[in-house]
């Protein structure tokens, strides 16, 4: 029984996931993204390569369709339904090329596409609009295949549609959960064997969920300057760190 619950897992590296899942959660709903990179992080640091990312997009998907549940009055449905589709293109493609792409490269382009987002001039209105809205769900959807964490790319780009803290939240929340609803479907049509680690997926997503409304208390409390300003600070910071990550794969 002990051996299902931990699949190979130590009781402490058991119990680290599932708090660094409640902890990551409640970082983003307090500041809008970083929270999917840092459990991305950690879980590098202990579980083998090949299962880290169908796992963390599992345990993604429970966190962030939570927080778009305990915010679904302030979604967004108009961009949700242009990125829906956009996602669903993305994930075809990215299934057909799953193992075909240098990381370093990817890692690199996402960096400084977030830089461009927070730092540069306001995207024009054609790449806010339906159009621009489709491509980013499939750009990002087709990257979140093969680095696990594209969080803060689609946070960088909802950014510059929304002002209000709220609705940046709870939209992002929904975008990442449809694309890590997509991102699941693909590595279990490989075969990934999500089912074996059902147990530490399922007191992560309910740490999550914890972590989740104690962050949104958290952010009620914040004004909208701080939160942008934050929230543009954390984002240069995870731009930084794919940098450095693109530099050691090199």
């Amino acid at each position: 029984m002990s051996e299902f619950f931990l699949n190979g897992l130590s009781p402490a590296l058991f119990w680290l996931l599932v708090i660094t899942a409640g902890f990551t959660s409640l970082f983003t709903a307090s500041f809008g993204a970083g929270g999917g990179v840092m459990l991305l992080g950690v879980m590098a640091q202990v579980l083998p390569p090949q299962v880290i990312i169908p796992l963390h997009g599992v345990a993604q998907l429970g966190s962030n369709a939570g927080r778009a549940a305990m915010s679904w009055r302030h979604i967004d449905w108009r961009l949700i339904g242009l990125f829906l589709p956009g996602a669903l293109v993305g994930a075809l493609i990215g299934q057909l090329v799953l193992k075909a792409l240098d990381p370093s490269l990817m890692y690199l382009s996402i960096a400084l596409f977030i830089l461009f987002l927070c730092w540069g001039p306001k995207l024009p209105k054609l790449a806010l609009g339906k159009f621009g809205t489709m491509v980013a769900g499939a750009l990002t959807t087709f990257l979140t295949l093969f680095v696990g964490a594209t969080g803060p790319l689609v946070a960088a780009f909802i950014k510059q549609v929304f002002v209000d803290r709220f609705r940046t939240v709870a939209t992002f929340a929904t975008a990442m959960s449809l694309q890590h609803v997509l991102k699941v479907a693909v590595f279990e049509q490989a075969g990934f064997p999500i089912g074996a680690w059902l147990p530490l997926l399922a007191c992560m997503v309910i740490s999550g969920a914890i972590g989740t409304w104690f962050g949104l208390k958290v952010l009620k409390k914040m004004p909208d300057k701080h939160f942008h300003r934050i929230f543009n600070v954390i984002l240069t910071i995870l731009a930084a760190r794919l940098i450095i990550q693109a530099y050691q794969l090199w």
